[in-house]
């Protein structure tokens, strides 16, 4: 069974980091990935861009309202996540209106994102 690891923490603290200290932290993370990644358990790692970058499509009007950054009722919990490659925020968009047709209610967050490990091109990650 494979597992999603969300990491939340308080983006203006995080954003805040020097480049040094930001740099010290992805080392330190680097050598858990490598240690997986030996262990086969490593599937891509992905590091959003902050919310300042979201663009939120709420799919239970007709049409669907695009808004600029997170949105979600408090009501909502993040359930899972899609990873898609587009050439624009409009391919994305697109991609998350289909998803809300198939799975209405709810809301999509559109977010870019930084790979910081994409792991080993091809491989699936073992089971544990």
């Amino acid at each position: 069974m494979l597992y999603a690891i969300l990491c939340y923490n308080q983006e203006d603290v995080t954003s805040a980091w020097s480049k040094a200290h930001d740099d010290e932290v992805m080392a330190k993370l680097g050598v858990v990935q490598e240690r997986l990644a030996k262990e086969g358990r490593l599937g891509p790692v992905a590091r959003l861009m902050p919310t300042t970058a979201a663009t939120t499509l709420r799919k239970d009007r007709d049409p669907p309202l695009v808004l600029d950054g997170p949105f979600a009722e408090t009501k909502e919990q993040l359930l899972g996540f899609y990873i898609v490659d587009c050439d624009s925020l409009d391919g994305a968009l697109d991609i998350a209106k289909d998803l809300g047709k198939a799975n209405p209610g709810g809301s999509y967050e559109i977010r870019p994102i930084a790979l910081f490990n994409p792991g080993p091109a091809g491989q699936e990650p073992a089971a544990p």
